[in-house]
This record gives C-alpha cells, structure tokens and sequence, in this order.
C-alpha cells in the first residue's frame, strides 16, 4: 500500500490534540507501515502549538506546521499540502468529528483508479432546521455554480499525488476548498458515514463564520457575488416598495395636494436601492481583483519540526507545478545515479571476490 500524508488543520485544539494524537496513532499504523501526520497550527492561542512540539519529540512521524499568525482553515490546508511527502495525503480535522477509521476504507480506492476518495457525512442527527437549510443552500449552490456540490461532503477526502498538484496549481487568493476540489475532477469515489461527536471542546465555527463560508461559496464560483452592500440595497428597494404602496393608498383616499409627489418619491427611493445593489457587486469583483493582483502568499510560516529549512512562504499556481515537475526530474536522476554507483560497486565486489 502507497504512503499516507495526513493534514490536519489545528487552532486552539489543546483540548482534543492529544487524543488526536494517539487515535492516529493507533488507526495509521493499522492501515500502513509508512505514514506522517503534518498538523498545522494555525495562529493557535493557547497550548497547541506546544502539544505539537511533544508530540512530534515522541515520535518524529508526527510533524508539524505553525503559521505567523490565524489565515483561515483553508491556508492552514494549503500550508499542509504543499509540505507532504507520501503518494496518498488525506484531510480531516482535529476534533474527532472526521472519524480516522474511515482511512482504512479510503485508502485502498486510490488503487481502484481513484484520484479523489470523499468522505461524505450523513444528516442523521442534525436538527431539522439546519438539514433544511443546508439542503436549500447546496440546491441554490448547483443552480448558481458551474461545479457540482454536494450536501455533507467537506474537507475530509484522500488524495492521490496527481491530485494534490492540481489542487496546489490554482494559485487563486479567495479559496472556497469545497468547490475547488470539485472543479480539479478526476475519478471520485465517494463514502458515506454517521455524523460523529466532538472529541473535546467546542466549536469553532459560529452561525456568521458559516454564513460568511456560505457567501465565500456563492462568490467564488459565479457571477453573482452578494454582500451586505446588495442586501442593503434590497432592503431599501423592499422598504421603497412598501412606502410607495402606503403613499399611494393614502392618495387614493385622501387625496394628494402634491401632485407627482408619489412618482418622484418612489422613483428616487427605488433606484436608489437599485444602484447600492449594482455598486455591491461590482464593489465585490474589485475587492476581490484587488487581492488577486497583490499577490501575497496565502500564507506564511514561522516554525515547523523542519527546523531551518522551514520555508517562510511557499509558491502556488501553475509555477509550482513546474516546480514540482523540476523536483521530480531531478529526484528520478539522483536515484537513478545512486542504483548506478550502487551497480558498479556491486560489480567491484564481484571482480575482487573471483581475483581473490
């Protein structure tokens, strides 16, 4: 079975890390004989980063990534894919809900001629409010976008080494992970499983963090792009709406001594909500042009098991691919020049031995 890289994104994970830890431990060396776990603090403010530090002192397969300071869940990701080292690289959170016995499973897809192995939770469990919502978020989602997402498939997946490049060759600043794995393609294969508890702690994510995602999926992927400029301006299209109404009754019954009064009121009122929706959008695609064209890292490290030889920043888009694809060249030439030194001092032993 090929090699397993493991990235799992940690911030403020004290609580749950050295169960973590020792569940991956145990359900890896299961799987494979030649595994790592990179696990990647991400601006963590309590003792994660430390945890991280002990374990990878106990046992040295277990590495890790710190970043300069919290990117977000999907930098941490990149920081992870960018660092492992085996053919397979799987994803899945540190608090336990991303169950590792499920890696058993997966793995052995990618053999199969999968480049993509999911993981794909069920909604047994949930309230029935947030499987409704959720429903009608991914029915608008694949109305709007021109990938196809589905309901309950997150981060949690195996990938193969081809996949992994394609992912690191989208150089993009504004990253919704779900919709980029799906644009990459290749051959998926998809696993259902039961919603799983917390390990310990709780919850990073908060309803606005999960409406802001929200959003960050619709933006990314369409022409539709909606924030609170747009919703300001439908209010005030809604409310322009409902005033015109009230004035126009109260002129039908009462009369209006000012005449055009009505007309001029809605018409201003109205476009005027009009254009803070045209102004939001085209306020999105230029923040968002903005971010590109600067070209900063996605993120940056401060410290990793490597020691020195920690990169601060790491290059991404299609020149990592060509890095990548230099990288390999050249590994192949120096194994092929060690197998031929190897060779030939084979050969030096075999004419020794016979002289002898």
């Amino acid at each position: 079975m090929v090699g397993l890289s493991v990235v799992v994104p940690c911030f403020n994970e004290e609580d749950v890390l050295e169960q973590l830890v020792t569940v991956l431990r145990a359900e890896l060396g299961a799987i494979t004989d030649e595994f790592e776990v990179l696990l990647v603090d991400d601006g963590s403010r309590d003792r994660t980063l430390e945890l991280m530090r002990a374990a990878h002192e106990q046992d040295p397969r277990f590495r890790y990534l710190a970043l300069s300071r919290n990117f977000g869940k999907e930098a941490a990701m990149l920081a992870g894919l960018t660092q492992a080292r085996h053919e397979a690289v799987a994803i899945l959170d540190a608090d336990l809900q991303h169950p590792p016995e499920l890696l058993a499973k997966m793995l052995p897809l990618l053999d199969q001629g999968y480049e993509q192995v999911v993981a794909r939770r069920t909604r047994k469990g949930d309230a029935v409010a947030r499987t409704l919502l959720s429903r009608a978020y991914y029915r608008m989602m694949n109305r709007l976008v021109d990938v196809e997402l589905e309901d309950g498939v997150g981060d949690f997946r195996v990938l193969s080494r081809k996949a992994v490049r394609a992912v690191l060759a989208l150089g993009e600043y504004n990253r919704f992970s779900k919709g980029l794995f799906a644009w990459i393609g290749f051959p998926t294969a998809v696993i259902d499983y039961e919603n799983v508890a917390r390990g310990s702690g709780a919850t990073k994510w908060t309803m606005r963090a999960l409406v802001d995602y929200g959003i960050d999926g619709v933006l990314s992927f369409n022409n539709r792009p909606l924030r609170l400029a747009i919703y300001l301006g439908a209010l005030a299209t809604s409310v322009a709406v409902g005033y015109a109404l009230w004035v126009l009754v109260d002129a039908i019954l009462f009369g209006n001594p000012a005449e055009g009064y009505v007309t001029i009121i809605c018409a201003v009122v109205g476009l005027g909500g009009i254009q803070m929706m045209v102004l939001g959008v085209l306020g999105e695609y230029l923040g968002r042009i903005y971010a590109e064209t600067k070209r900063r890292p996605h993120f940056l490290l401060r410290e990793s098991s490597e020691g020195a030889a920690t990169p601060v920043a790491v290059l991404l888009g299609p020149e990592h691919e060509q890095f990548a694809v230099a990288d390999q060249i050249q590994l192949r030439s120096q194994q092929q020049a060690v197998r031929e030194v190897l060779d030939e001092a084979g050969r030096q032993t075999g004419h020794e031995g016979r002289d002898g």
